[in-house]
């Protein structure tokens, strides 16, 4: 109960713009393909405000040129915000977010990336 007294505290911090680092949270993956628990697990090393691209998350789990299987991993992330996949942008614009390129997620994603300072 203590751990999710303080998630709850700190997702709270997070959404009024502070910087928070989720990495102690413990989650599950074991549902998910070993490439996409790699995914998941590198994308929660990218640092609050900053952003990298599904290509260079693709080339950081070793499998360079599978920026598409990066995508359907990260939208498979159980755990928004937590695990960050807000920080991976495609290299001609925003990506989708939450499972898709509906207008509402990006839009979702977009408002995330400016709590941090993000510019897109």
């Amino acid at each position: 109960m203590e751990d999710l007294e303080l998630l709850c505290r700190e997702m709270l911090r997070y959404l009024k713009g502070e910087q928070v680092d989720f990495s102690w949270c413990k989650v599950d993956l074991s549902h998910l393909s070993d490439f996409e628990k790699d995914v998941l697990e590198q994308t929660r090393r990218i640092p609050y405000g900053h952003t990298i691209t599904y290509g260079e998350l693709a080339m950081l789990v070793g499998r360079r040129g599978a920026s598409r299987a990066v995508g359907s991993a990260l939208s498979k992330n159980p755990y928004p915000i937590i695990i960050p996949c807000h920080r991976v942008v495609s290299s001609k614009g925003i990506g989708g977010f939450c499972g898709g390129n509906d207008p509402g997620n990006v839009s979702l994603k977009r408002k995330l990336l400016e709590l941090e300072g993000i510019k897109l």
